[in-house]
């Protein structure tokens, strides 16, 4: 598995549009993403700071269905 990257939010939801999500609202701080597939939509929600812990970007990826290995590739 290779090693999670150190991302701003911005670069991490220019990655995840890269893989089909959309943005549906801005709540506060807080970016709601969802993307469409066969088996229902999927969410996430991405806060905005400058510098995103490498646990809520793990967070971020569980709620998204995304591995780290397809998420990398998007950058």
């Amino acid at each position: 598995m290779p090693k999670m990257p150190r991302l701003s939010s911005r670069e991490a939801i220019r990655a995840l549009e890269q893989l089909g999500f959309e943005q549906v609202r801005q709540t506060g701080s807080h970016v709601v993403m969802k993307k469409e597939t066969e088996e229902g939509k999927i969410g996430c929600v991405v806060p905005i700071h400058r510098e995103l812990k490498i646990g809520t970007l793990s967070g971020i990826l569980k709620q998204a269905q995304i591995t780290v290995e397809e998420f990398i590739e998007s950058l």
